[in-house]
């Protein structure tokens, strides 16, 4: 089992592989001229800050840096949408904040099915905002589910990694 640093530096050496993997492929046929300078820097870091996040997101089932870092991020939001009087959503964001809180540690956090369902909304939120460019999320949504991943990896869930116990599997 990783701490948040060996989370973090899983979830940095996933990263290097996917950028390079999301490198070859806008390489192909030179899709990468699409982008302005600015969004050709600005794209891969919100890719490695979603996978840094997504590879804590795993422990905001216990008190962690991550379960800080998220519920900081989501009172914020939580405060927001009230001022907003957007209460309706700013309950719906308290009904979800506390579902990891009443699971098990190494619960329903950390299995396959929550790596892709969690991320799920960076899939369809640019499909509501920009339906004429279906496969806008796709990229953020790969780089969450590679940093949840590497925490995944990281635990020992996908396989055994060498000096460190077997989690609880796939």
């Amino acid at each position: 089992m990783a701490g948040y640093r060996g989370h973090l530096a899983g979830a940095t050496a996933f990263y290097a592989v996917y950028l390079a993997g999301l490198a070859l492929v806008y390489s192909v046929d030179q899709a990468y001229l699409q982008f302005s300078d600015v969004e050709l820097v600005a794209y891969p870091l919100a890719l490695f800050g979603l996978c840094l996040m997504f590879g804590l997101w795993p422990d905001v089932d216990t008190n962690s840096k991550g379960q800080n870092l998220f519920y900081s991020i989501f009172f914020l939001v939580d405060v927001v949408l009230i001022a907003a009087e957007r209460f309706e959503q700013a309950a719906y964001l308290g009904l979800f904040c506390i579902l990891p809180a009443i699971g098990k540690h190494r619960g329903w956090t950390h299995s396959p099915w929550a790596m892709l369902i969690i991320p799920s909304p960076l899939l369809a939120l640019p499909l509501l905002v920009a339906p004429e460019k279906p496969f806008a999320g796709l990229p953020f949504y790969g780089a969450a589910v590679i940093g949840y991943f590497s925490h995944l990896v990281m635990d020992g869930l996908v396989w055994r990694l060498p000096g460190r116990r077997k989690g609880a599997g796939w």
